[in-house]
């Protein structure tokens, strides 16, 4: 953001008043009322997660760097593997009634001195795509990243052509910022990554959104959403801007 002339009638930044790194994420536990968010553990989570992504016919592994797995030991050891990590730093989605692992995340290219930070390596096995609790999920770490830790700036990538990546990264409040071309290579062939990003400024208008949304009372008694997350975010924002 510009903001004022410098003393050559340059223009720079506004100043960020008190600024300071921010710390690293932890391997904490983020408690919801639909899942549960805690570190990967391969002893505990491994046969859970390749259980249920055995639903999954293998589109829900195209766009993603490795996988399909096809046994349970190379599962393993790719689990064991990304338990070590820091950077990727991984999680589990439990869900809370049967404590069985349902999907993965992980916070990554974590950059604490500027306070920017991207969410990424997101797999959901079937059982959990378009759940309440798959949102539930990514508020939990939005929340854990903006108010417990600070940070100025949560990033969404994904290949430019993967298309239901781009939809929940506009529905889940992201802000598409543009194509890097030619920014990655895996399994061979190329991808062009599109930007998302969120903003700290933005976070308590998307907070309430998210808020409204997870509400009991705004599911019916078959599940069904009374009102849109996207709608509610639009007004929360028009709400924030005064619009």
């Amino acid at each position: 953001m510009g903001g004022r002339d410098n003393e050559f009638g340059q223009p720079i930044g506004c100043p960020v008043a008190g600024w300071s790194p921010r710390l690293l994420p932890s391997r904490v536990t983020l408690a919801g009322r639909l899942c549960r968010i805690e570190p990967i553990d391969p002893a505990r989570h491994t046969t859970e997660l390749y259980d249920a992504n055995r639903a999954d016919d293998g589109r829900g592994w195209t766009y993603m760097g490795y996988g399909p797995f096809e046994s349970l030991e190379a599962y393993r050891a790719w689990a064991e593997r990304v338990a070590a990590s820091s950077d990727p730093l991984f999680y589990t989605i439990l869900d809370p009634a049967s404590g069985r692992a349902t999907g993965v995340a992980s916070l990554m290219r974590i950059d604490p001195a500027n306070g920017v930070i991207e969410v990424g390596h997101i797999k959901y096995a079937p059982a959990l795509q378009r759940t309440p609790a798959a949102t539930e999920a990514m508020f939990l770490l939005m929340r854990y990243i903006f108010d417990e830790l600070g940070y100025r700036r949560y990033e969404w990538k994904c290949d430019s052509l993967n298309a239901p990546s781009r939809a929940a990264a506009a529905r889940l409040g992201f802000v598409y910022e543009g194509i890097f071309r030619q920014a990655v290579v895996y399994k061979g062939r190329n991808r062009d990554t599109a930007w998302f990003a969120m903003m700290d400024h933005e976070w308590p208008a998307l907070r309430r959104a998210y808020e409204q949304w997870l509400e009991p009372a705004n599911f019916d008694d078959a599940g069904r959403q009374r009102r849109r997350l996207f709608d509610l975010i639009g007004e929360a924002r028009a709400s924030a801007s005064g619009g």
